[in-house]
């Protein structure tokens, strides 16, 4: 019972910051000076067909109006304009973009699966690996390989994903062309090539973000072990691999969980410099072309998507503290 009123309170939680994520994107994309019925009005646009262009794309309301309506959208579809020329937008509707013809979900649609295999399986590899070594450099403080992963995981923190990419673009796809560069295929075509294709960003990715996870984990690790209930399992002969698999490591994986929901969520949100670096067609793509080409609908959607994302990753984050510490419960 006091599981199932743990859930409920940060299912409400969740529902109302995804309420203000919305209000606020809206609310930022409404102030940007920038008409995208006159993007859409075509040659000569004069103020009659400008005014239609506006009546049709909803702009002619005002601004808390035209939020209800969009909100309303993404609950229950909207169409645009009347008569044969309407333009329906199925639930949930994210927006339509009228520069591509097409609903914004749609090209979201497109381009998820390839954010979604580059930020998944860089997530996984920087967990496994950034927590194993962090586990073993604190198990083996002041041993070479403890001194090597605390420098290796300063060099993984100060260099820039786009400057890792770019080098290992450079020395494994060019020079010993032992990886493909730019060739991505999808999962349904030949999960074999679509796997190796991804190798090279995943561990650009996991290298990044893998070296803050060692930092963490070794730290957490160090300080986990010289508490007193890590003694007191020694004391009543627990064994070593019983104390460090169950007792130790589930306090050290708390922060863990809590730093790969947020990062995970960002990612799925579009990893737009790992995507350009690699020439991979995701969300961040998306996101650079309809800024390039002031596509507000497109930009709009992607945004408050990858906000949703960011919101259900952290919720999805606290319900998994709940079931990791039961005393998070009780907060």
């Amino acid at each position: 019972m006091r599981t199932l009123r743990f859930a409920a309170a940060r299912l409400g939680g969740t529902v109302l910051v995804l309420l203000v994520v919305a209000f606020c994107t809206y609310i930022v994309f409404y102030l940007v000076p920038s008409d995208p019925a006159l993007m859409a009005c075509g040659k000569p646009c004069t103020p009659e067909n400008l005014a239609l262009a506006r009546e049709f794309m909803g702009f002619d309301e005002p601004w808390w109006q035209q939020f209800l309506t969009f909100l309303g959208g993404i609950f229950t579809g909207r169409t645009f304009g009347t008569g044969p020329t309407a333009i329906h937008c199925t639930a949930p509707c994210f927006g339509y973009s009228f520069q591509q013809n097409a609903d914004v979900l749609e090209l979201i649609g497109g381009r998820l699966p390839v954010t979604v295999s580059l930020a998944v399986g860089a997530a996984v590899l920087w967990v496994v690996l950034g927590v194993a070594v962090g586990v073993y450099a604190a198990l083996h403080k002041g041993s070479w390989f403890d001194r090597a992963a605390v420098a290796g995981s300063v060099i993984g923190v100060s260099a820039p994903v786009y400057l890792v990419g770019l080098l290992g673009i450079l020395v494994l796809g060019f020079q010993l062309d032992v990886v493909p560069v730019g060739n991505y295929t999808e999962l349904s075509e030949d999960p074999v090539r679509w796997a190796w294709g991804l190798v090279l960003p995943w561990f650009v990715l996991a290298f990044a973000h893998g070296a803050f996870y060692v930092k963490l984990t070794r730290t957490q690790m160090l300080e986990t072990m010289s508490e007193d209930f890590i003694r007191t399992a020694r004391a009543k002969g627990v064994p070593e691999r019983t104390v460090v698999g169950k007792h130790a490591l589930r306090n050290v994986l708390l922060p863990v969980v809590t730093l790969t929901g947020i990062e995970l969520g960002s990612l799925l949100g579009g990893a737009v410099i790992t995507e350009r670096v690699f020439s991979l067609p995701g969300l961040g793509g998306l996101l650079i072309d309809a800024v390039h080409s002031r596509d507000l609908p497109t930009l709009l959607g992607c945004t408050l998507f990858a906000g949703f994302l960011v919101v259900v990753a952290n919720a999805v984050v606290d319900l998994s503290y709940g079931l990791l510490d039961p005393r998070a419960r009780l907060t």
